[in-house]
């Protein structure tokens, strides 16, 4: 599936900002079975220095300084981006997931496409016992990994509500956990600390879900707006997206921008700015299908 991707991001301050230096992750990167052929991110103002780089994950960066006193920021993402499904699989024949733990604790790779980087705590996904007993209950002794991860996945969905007011950006997942009400990135930490809490890998994915539901489907929860997900490491089956939010295996509808521990890796804008008072943050999205 081909599609256009179309995001604004605008922030408008309280009072003038005189000075800053910011972070993008608003560009999308090639990844499996995700081919990006255009990208153009435009930024008003205009920044002064601007500089393009990879990090660890290979996630697109883009770093730049302004010094025009500005009350508003405008960042435009302009991409086509094409998807490719991902394979069926028999998730009972994935590895009995105490297997995958063993293998993972053993591991020696260091890469950055390892589990082993997604196995311990993190800066906003700490081991929480309360949700690793939760997720406890969809992996029985010997119960192959996938169908683990996706029961884990699908419980999520029927036990959570979807409440785009019921938490904010800095919710921690113990809190939404106990709410029962969030969304997307809530889903997503709680469902990240529970594998991690089993000893089982998982990467959290920010990125889009087409806009335009398939014909006799549905309209996804997180369209036109950013999207997260996760992805578990499934041993010899390699790593698997998972949509909690939806209850879906993440396939060509779901179009991949950063992967990260945890959102504070792989936070749209972050960085530091000179100006008092608050800030008012607005993000519109479209995914729309050009081709298939």
């Amino acid at each position: 599936m081909i599609y256009d991707v179309r995001q604004t991001t605008t922030y408008v301050y309280e009072s003038a900002v005189t000075r800053a230096r910011n972070v993008l992750r608003l560009t999308p990167a090639a990844r499996e079975r995700q081919r990006v052929t255009a990208a153009i991110l435009g930024i008003d103002p205009v920044p002064v220095h601007r500089r393009e780089a990879t990090d660890f994950f290979n996630n697109r960066l883009t770093m730049v300084e302004l010094e025009e006193p500005h009350e508003r920021l405008t960042v435009k993402l302009s991409a086509r981006v094409s998807v490719a499904p991902v394979d069926a699989v028999d998730k009972d024949s994935t590895p009995p997931w105490e297997s995958v733990r063993a293998e993972t604790y053993a591991s020696e790779d260091m890469g950055p496409g390892s589990p082993v980087h997604f196995l311990y705590p993190s800066r906003r996904v700490p081991l929480d016992p309360e949700i690793r007993e939760y997720a406890r209950e969809s992996f029985v002794p010997g119960r192959p990994v996938l169908a683990g991860a996706d029961d884990l996945m699908r419980r999520i969905k029927r036990d959570f509500t979807y409440d785009p007011k019921a938490t904010t950006v800095t919710t921690t997942p113990s809190a939404a956990f106990a709410l029962r009400r969030g969304v997307c990135q809530d889903f997503a930490h709680i469902m990240i600390g529970g594998l991690r809490g089993l000893g089982l890998p998982a990467a959290y994915v920010s990125g889009y879900l087409r806009t335009v539901p398939r014909p006799g489907t549905v309209r996804l929860e997180g369209a036109d707006a950013m999207h997260a997900w996760i992805m578990a490491w499934c041993g010899a089956a390699g790593w698997w997206g998972l949509d909690p939010t939806n209850a879906l295996v993440a396939s060509e509808d779901h179009v991949t921008l950063a992967i990260g521990r945890d959102y504070a890796d792989v936070s749209p804008i972050d960085g530091v700015v000179l100006a008092s008072g608050q800030q008012r943050l607005s993000v519109a999205v479209d995914v729309i299908p050009v081709a298939s």
